[in-house]
């Protein structure tokens, strides 16, 4: 269509890049599940209405905006949007992230902070103990286990609920004179940050 063909033209010059589905032998349903699926952050929709008044129907993946725009500055519009869709993403990540950041001292407090899907900081004592970092791992499996009533599942089969160190962040908070770690009861030297992986 030459209408479609336009439109892709002004996308592509503008730097955005773009895909025009004419296939025929799929419906419109099945294409627009089939893209987001790829995760394209916006789809355009044209129809004979939209040809007839020279728009666009535009929508956002993450939040399912719809919005009819004129087909005349379309790319400089998206180009805006899709600025717009990376800020609202990072900044909602970043927000859930935070949420579920907490700061932790005491072992007893450890386990039960991961088994809310939190991110975990304790205090340490430096990356150069690979032994505490295995006892770490082992101790919370077991106490996840056990919480859970799942202590006797067969190893290969039981779920991975076992901390792991993520990273050691770069700005680091205010360790007071005297904390120790969080495992070995040595002197900590760093904050770290658990969590599991999935």
């Amino acid at each position: 269509d030459p209408y479609c063909e336009a439109l892709l033209k002004q996308l592509q010059d503008a730097g955005i890049r773009s895909k025009y589905d004419d296939r025929e032998i799929y419906n419109p349903g099945w294409k627009y599940n089939h893209w987001e699926q790829k995760g394209v952050p916006l789809r355009i929709e044209v129809g004979p209405r939209d040809i007839d008044q020279k728009a666009a129907r535009v929508v956002v993946r993450y939040n399912g905006d719809k919005m009819d725009l004129p087909i005349d500055g379309l790319a400089a519009t998206l180009k805006t949007k899709l600025d717009e869709i990376q800020t609202a993403m990072f900044t909602k990540a970043k927000e859930t992230r935070d949420s579920h950041l907490v700061k932790v001292t005491e072992w007893k407090d450890f386990v039960p902070n991961l088994e809310k899907n939190n991110l975990v900081m304790t205090p340490w004592c430096g990356g150069e103990h690979q032994d505490w970092e295995n006892w770490v791992k082992d101790k919370s499996k077991a106490e996840s286990l056990e919480a859970r009533g799942e202590e006797g599942e067969d190893e290969r089969a039981a779920t991975s609920v076992a901390a792991k160190t993520l990273c050691i962040p770069f700005d680091q908070p205010e360790l007071p004179e005297g904390t120790m770690c969080i495992a070995s009861g040595m002197k900590a030297t760093c904050w770290v940050l658990w969590g599991r992986s999935y």
